[in-house]
């Protein structure tokens, strides 16, 4: 068993003992309270499971989570950080920390075994690519259970017609069965941020087999989302009109008022000789 998760004064001192103060430019913004901690990982369920960390920061997580987990592979851009967590989670035998930009690495071929379960608290910066990369590409990670900005997580989660609703609630709906679990204030957080933060769990669903068509298609409508889509489509198709009525869709909709369904349809049509 670990030690209780970091508090703020111990992860100033960290830092300090370091000679190392938080990355703007990064998206550093700790999380600093024990009993949010304990509520993500115990909301997450990652008793004996396989687990991968993206952003571990000083380890407060890390720590919490290798209580629970088989292992925790987690990843830290950070050179200095990545000395810190030698420090706080280097003595466990079932953490292994990568020195890594997780934006920029392929799960499916890094995390071997499986299934998987993402937990983190993502940096703000590329947090949101990471979630769609992750749901797209890397199948072998069943869950995700992430801290992320409030409006991210609306922009997620979000249905048809909301003005957050766009191409990453229509990635989620066609990848993932998703719920906001927890909001998180500013204050609890070393620095704190200027915007509020949620919890999202993502739970993997079977995607059409046009999925990835769907989501250009999604992609291509969003970009000109004031256009109707038979104007936006026109890049994608040679006769968006004709496609469209095959699937159902009206030519003159726009792109947030389809359904993630509404695209694969019009994959679906798209394909038809």
């Amino acid at each position: 068993m670990s030690e209780a998760p970091q508090a703020r004064s111990e992860i100033r001192a960290l830092m300090h003992a370091h000679g190392l103060s938080p990355n703007k430019r990064l998206g550093q913004n700790f999380l600093a309270d024990p009993n949010i901690v304990r509520r993500i990982v115990a909301d997450a369920d990652v008793s004996g499971a396989r687990v991968v960390e993206v952003g571990a920061g000083t380890g407060t997580l890390t720590a919490a989570l290798a209580d629970e987990a088989e292992i925790v592979v987690a990843y830290e851009l950070d050179r200095g950080l990545v000395d810190v967590l030698g420090d706080t989670v280097g003595p466990l035998a079932n953490v292994e920390v990568r020195e890594a930009d997780a934006a920029s690495v392929d799960f499916s071929r890094e995390l071997v075994g499986g299934p998987w379960t993402l937990v983190a608290n993502l940096p703000y910066n590329v947090g949101t690519g990471i979630i769609l990369d992750v749901l797209r590409h890397a199948p072998s990670i069943e869950r995700l259970v992430v801290m992320v900005q409030s409006e991210v997580a609306d922009r997620l989660l979000s249905g048809p017609g909301s003005r957050t609703y766009g191409l990453p609630s229509v990635v989620v709906g066609l990848h993932a069965n998703g719920r906001r679990l927890f909001s998180v204030p500013p204050q609890v957080f070393e620095p704190a941020p200027r915007v509020g933060s949620a919890v999202v769990m993502l739970d993997r669903a079977t995607a059409p087999a046009c999925a990835e068509r769907a989501i250009e298609i999604a992609a291509a409508g969003f970009g000109q989302r004031r256009k109707m889509l038979r104007r936006s489509l026109a890049s994608l198709m040679s006769d968006p009109s004709a496609v469209l009525e095959a699937a159902g869709v009206e030519p003159t909709a726009r792109a947030e008022q389809l359904t993630p369904m509404d695209y694969v349809a019009i994959a679906r049509a798209d394909e038809q000789p």
